[in-house]
């Protein structure tokens, strides 16, 4: 009868989700409420600090302790795989905005290309799937970017505002601070993303990407555009996130029926991504041309006089239809992800 128990208790080891009765079954052991069988053969009888669990029992009890994860790790791993969703389904966006912002006034002389003339170009000569190239290094740095991005969000709000809502400023705040602290981490993996999806460049792999930009451009070539993407990226985060929070306040959650609460969200979070992508759009294209044309583009107040020399004003708004709907539905899906896996998992986002 021990023999057997043990083989089930054994048999369970190896799963990650305990079922509730097991989960009950845990703490009655751990609180001594199942009691080991009695040694045969003429022992003596146990005292109670001295019987003992079955030893599939204590395995099983040891995994169920350790598989409680840590909160920041908690929040790293849903907003991970909130951008894995979201990039997946948005990148096509992402490309025509790069090939509209990196178009030659030639190309197109006086005549204005808009985002469809550049779907329908793209489709005919690269095919339906070329609007996914660039999705290797999109999805390297997204992945773990958007965990840094929420990981980081959550040890700040939970450090400095004790678990109470934050305020207009604070939302910009921690938006900011976040972002940058991802931007920062993520910048070789964004420069490789752009010169893949500009179609200019020829990588086989991001790794002959890393090696190439390197030797060609050192150290400084993997992190060119660095300063325009956190003048893009850490303003959109943070107008993004008040814009957010001050949109979510309105709306009596309380009230509201939870199976309408995801819906509620995504509506408020493109409504703070539209805001947040108009304000940005120029540090956006700015960023384009530096992480194309390094040598050309050498910094950003030379970026901007090339820019509108050979665009115009208009030049600094390119792409900002593409643009506007991939970071506002992405960041809008993102969000709504990552707080309804963190209400899962029993955590306050």
């Amino acid at each position: 009868m021990e023999g057997r128990r043990g083989r089930h208790w054994d048999s369970g080891v190896r799963r990650w989700a305990l079922p509730a009765c097991v989960q009950g079954w845990c703490s009655g052991l751990q609180a001594g409420e199942i009691r080991g069988a009695a040694g045969g053969g003429g022992g003596r009888q146990e005292s109670s600090s001295e019987k003992r669990t079955p030893l599939g029992g204590q395995r099983l009890c040891q995994m169920h302790q350790g598989s409680q994860l840590h909160p920041v790790f908690k929040a790293f791993l849903c907003g991970s795989i909130s951008g894995t969703c979201s990039t997946l389904l948005f990148q096509p966006l992402d490309l025509l905005k790069t090939r509209l912002q990196t178009l030659q006034p030639s190309d197109h002389g006086s005549r204005r290309v808009g985002m469809l003339a550049v779907f329908l170009k793209v489709v005919r000569t690269e095919s339906l799937l070329g609007l996914w190239k660039g999705m290797s290094p999109s999805i390297v740095r997204c992945v773990p970017g958007m965990g840094i991005y929420f990981g980081t969000f959550y040890s700040l709000k939970q450090y400095f505002l004790r678990g109470h809502p934050p305020t207009a400023l604070e939302s910009v705040i921690l938006g900011v601070g976040s972002r940058s602290i991802a931007g920062v981490c993520m910048s070789p993996i964004t420069v490789i993303k752009t010169r893949y999806e500009s179609g200019r460049y020829g990588y086989e792999s991001i790794y002959a990407a890393l090696r190439s930009i390197y030797r060609s451009e050192g150290h400084r070539g993997l992190f060119s555009g660095l300063t325009a993407t956190l003048l893009r990226d850490a303003p959109f985060s943070g107008i993004y996130l008040m814009f957010y929070n001050q949109t979510k306040g309105v709306v009596p959650h309380d009230q509201l029926d939870a199976a309408l609460a995801p819906a509620v969200n995504f509506g408020c979070g493109v409504i703070a991504g539209i805001l947040a992508s108009l304000v940005t759009q120029p540090a956006d294209v700015i960023k384009t041309h530096m992480q194309l044309s390094p040598a050309k583009f050498q910094w950003i107040g030379q970026a901007v006089t090339l820019i509108f020399r050979d665009y115009g004003l208009r030049g600094f708004f390119q792409g900002s239809v593409p643009r506007a709907l991939r970071r506002t539905l992405m960041a809008a899906m993102a969000w709504t992800v990552y707080e309804e896996m963190m209400a899962k998992m029993g955590l306050k986002s």
